[in-house]
This record gives C-alpha cells, structure tokens and sequence, in this order.
C-alpha cells in the first residue's frame, strides 16, 4: 500500500479513479465531489445491485431464489450514463435501456437489496458490468471491491477507512437529519456485523489493493479529505485528463 508521501513521481492519466472502504467512511461523498472536480462520471456500484433488486421484484422473481436472481443478473443490462435530467440524480440508471434512476429507491428494493446484493453468482455478474462502464474511462467509481476485482488496473486507488466509532457516529447524525431515530449502540453493532461479512466473505472481501492509498479520515471533514485526494490525483494526471 502506498502512503500519501509516495505519491510523488508524475504517471500517465488513469481512466478510473477507485474509492473503496466500509460503510460510513465518506466514499460516495467524496467520490461525488471529485467526479465534479475533474469532470468524470460518478459511479456508485452499489446502485447496481439495487437495479437488479428492483428487476427481481417488477419480474414477479422471488428474490429468496438465488439461482433466478443470478441468471436475471446475468441477462439484464445495467449501464450508468451522466444525468439526463436536472431533477436531483447524479447520474442515469438503466435497466434493458429503461431509466429505472429513481424507481430503485423503492422501500421494497431497499428491503430486499442486502439479501440480493449476498449473492455470490450476483456479484459476480455485476463485478463484469461495472468493469465495462470502467473500461469507458474518465470515470470515479465507489465500492468495496473496485480496486482489487473489478478495475485492479486503475492507476488511482483510494481506500478510505476511520475507527468505527467515527463511522457509527457519522451515520447517526446523518439518520437524525432524516428524523430516523436509531441509537448509537445499534448502528455500531450493525455496522461492525457488515465489516466482519464484508471482510471475512470467500469472495471480493473488503480489503485495500496491494498499490491502494490509505487515507484514515479520522477528525477529518469531507473538504480537508477531498483536497488530500486532491493533490495525489495531480501527482498521477495530466492536466488534460487524456490518456
């Protein structure tokens, strides 16, 4: 793993920037806002395994199925394109060419992702989909297993991570925005479970690549981590963002 004082020697323009890390450790924060800051597309994969929910449940398919979920996962065509419309979104989702971007924010989908996304032959599926969006270039893509599976060839790698006290407590304050009210022993104990399985998994366990940039986010707030990530990023792109 590289540290951020490595990052001196000057390379050529990867096509993908990598963000992975567990849940809580700001990846579609700043992912987001540095897709922005160099005019990429933001993808967050993790929209991906909701499609396929949400393709699951308008089928009729009983998302228990395993063995149908991952033959549907293994037919449909999932593409994420820049936003078509000014409505909120932050990019197009689409299932068979169908902009599915805001149905899959459903309370059925979100009730039944996690069972899907645990899939191994859905994993799978998705990890060569999302590898062809990536292959397009100029793209931040967010995940738990992009630098190591799905785009090991990026030429920029980010794995963010911070204590877990840190992440509970970021998601706590979050769902207090949204008038959710879950204590803070709860979210800590969920989120070290999803850490364990996430990390502990036979396949794409949660880890940083071997030539992944480290960056503990600790004290630190969503600008001071984005300028970090900022300045490694000058080092390894050219100014004209081409290959």
């Amino acid at each position: 793993m590289r540290s951020l004082e490595e990052t001196q020697q000057p390379m050529t323009l990867p096509a993908v920037i990598t963000i992975d890390g567990p849940a809580a450790s700001g990846k579609t924060t700043i992912g987001k806002l540095l897709a922005e800051r160099l005019g990429f597309l933001f993808v967050d994969t993790g929209v991906m395994y909701r499609a396929v929910t949400w393709a699951a449940l308008k089928g009729i398919l009983p998302v228990g199925d395993e063995e149908a979920v991952t033959t549907l996962a293994e037919q449909i065509e999932i593409d994420i394109r820049p936003p078509s419309k000014q409505d909120g979104r932050d990019f197009d989702i689409l299932a068979d060419d169908r902009d599915i971007t805001w149905q899959i924010r459903d309370s059925e989908v979100e009730e039944n992702v996690s069972l899907v996304s645990s899939y191994l032959g859905v994993r799978k599926a998705l990890s060569a989909q999302q590898r062809r969006i990536g292959l397009r270039g100029s793209v931040v893509m967010v995940g738990r297993d992009i630098g190591t599976v799905v785009m090991p060839e990026a030429q920029v790698k980010i794995y963010l991570n911070a204590s877990l006290e840190e992440r509970a407590n970021r998601r706590y304050l979050e769902l207090q925005k949204r008038d959710e009210h879950i204590d803070l022993e709860s979210i800590k104990s969920a989120m070290l479970a999803r850490d364990r399985f996430d990390s502990l998994r036979k396949h794409a366990p949660l880890r940083p690549a071997e030539d992944a940039i480290v960056l503990d986010t600790d004290g630190l707030n969503i600008q001071e981590v984005l300028e970090k990530i900022i300045s490694v990023s000058e080092k390894l792109l050219p100014k004209n963002g081409s290959e």
